[in-house]
């Protein structure tokens, strides 16, 4: 399936997945959280306020795990969130040569290091990169020139203990760990396996070469005290299980499974943080139009730990995690912050960061939770067409909502000729979701780098 006949079946998809979401009261779906691309392998990481999504990309019409580079999204409120781009890809290691696979980032010493699986060129095995920025965002360069670690498996996972502590763990089909050193590039001793008993990690049924469930995808962290370990089980219609532990390397006991096999894909990969007093499972599956196990979209729902620690078992939906606060519309607000879309991509902006385009008659744009207060009495966007244009409608609710206020936009002479327009709004009051929809002509009409009420 081509990336636009991609973007356009997402509205039919929206419209369908209302229909069968478990929480009736929700109009439009918010799973899976990136409808412009496919996405997979997802690594969550809070800082200063934000929750910073980390996943690969799966290429569209994929049939294998055709990788190329990784994604970063990011979020204030769980529901609408910003699309950054590639800021590292297979290219940022002149050591690799395919499999741009999942990986995952911590904050340390006032930088972001990002843990990634890739294969080397030199021994066609797959080792593991380590990619550093001062941003979130990065870009990201190759932290140190060569593996960090290779014996041939993958999904890094790095967790820097309350002690101070830093560990890489990582593993497909064993499991592996070692003491990284203070400056997270390096470590002390050898890699050590840890021990798959079935106590540890369940017992698999009618495969001896496997005894136990553990699989792939580590993620390690700590709460009150106690040691999680939660990763994909039993390939090849994955699971996600977890196991405790008294300590960072076990002994580990196997605990159960959070997520059944469900979704579309026949793997799939975890990860949980805490934000804003709330507890989130981020997972992967083949929800979006032509997805499945190669071309993969992630979503992320809000759980609660049960009284003695353990977590429930925890179900796909398509109503996602609910919303933190609110999203203030008087402040400028990027295009590419999106809870959900129709039709549109997103794209490098010569202005800097991105802005969405691809925009045909009828695509929209959805961002949830806004809180206008009294009102809004205008809208003011910044655009650019290297057609005729067209218009941008402001709809309360719903795609077909009422028009608050309509936006003409005229030919600015070329995809990136970025000009300003400015239009009345009536009607925006209180705290409701609005669409953007764009509307007029054939073909491609306009981009949208931002836009801002008054």
């Amino acid at each position: 399936m081509t990336r636009r006949l991609l973007r356009r079946g997402v509205a039919l998809f929206a419209s369908m997945l209302c229909a069968v979401a478990l929480t009736p009261a929700v109009a439009h779906a918010d799973n899976p959280v990136v409808q412009t691309i496919y996405t997979a392998d997802p690594a969550a990481l809070v800082h200063n306020g934000r929750v910073y999504l980390y996943t690969g990309h799966d290429e569209d019409g994929s049939t294998y795990f055709t990788m190329k580079e990784w994604r970063v999204y990011s979020s204030a409120d769980m529901v609408n969130w910003t699309d950054h781009g590639s800021p590292m890809n297979l290219a940022t290691f002149s050591w690799a040569s395919a499999d741009a696979w999942a990986g995952q980032t911590v904050y340390r010493n006032g930088r972001f290091y990002w843990y990634v699986p890739v294969k080397n060129r030199a021994t066609g095995r797959m080792a593991i990169g380590v990619g550093v920025s001062d941003s979130p965002t990065g870009p990201f360069r190759d932290a140190i020139g060569r593996p960090l670690v290779e014996n041939g498996e993958i999904d890094p996972h790095a967790f820097v203990d309350d002690t101070g502590q830093a560990y890489l763990y990582w593993g497909n089909p064993n499991l592996w760990y070692v003491r990284l050193n203070a400056d997270m590039v390096s470590f002390s001793g050898g890699p050590t396996q840890i021990p798959l008993t079935t106590a540890g990690f369940g017992a698999r049924s009618g495969n001896t070469s496997r005894p136990t469930l553990y699989e792939e995808g580590p993620w390690v962290y700590k709460r009150n005290g106690t040691y999680y370990n939660v990763f994909a089980a039993e390939c090849c219609s994955e699971f996600i299980g977890y196991s405790t532990a008294p300590g960072p390397t076990g002994p580990w006991t196997y605990r159960g499974t959070i997520m059944p096999r469900q979704g579309g894909s026949f793997t799939n990969h975890a990860s949980i943080i805490d934000f804003n007093g709330g507890s989130y499972f981020f997972y992967h599956n083949g929800a979006l139009p032509g997805g499945g196990g190669f071309t993969r979209s992630v979503a992320v729902e809000k759980f609660s730990y049960r009284s003695d620690g353990t977590i429930p078992t925890i179900n796909m939906t398509s109503a996602g995690a609910p919303q933190v606060g609110t999203l203030n519309p008087y402040v400028r607000q990027e295009a590419e912050t999106i809870a959900w879309s129709a039709g549109v991509e997103t794209e490098p902006s010569s202005e800097g960061g991105r802005n969405v385009g691809w925009i045909e008659n009828g695509d929209y744009i959805k961002v949830k939770g806004v809180a206008f207060g009294a009102g809004a009495g205008s809208l003011t966007a910044r655009v650019a067409s290297a057609t005729a244009g067209g218009r941008i409608e402001v709809r309360l609710g719903s795609p077909t909502g009422a028009v608050a206020g309509t936006c003409a936009v005229g030919g600015t002479g070329g995809w990136q000729t970025w000009t300003t327009v400015t239009c009345p709004v009536s009607g925006a009051t209180g705290t409701q979701d609005v669409f953007l929809r764009f509307a007029d002509g054939s073909g491609y009409l306009l981009n949208v780098n931002w836009w801002q009420f008054r």
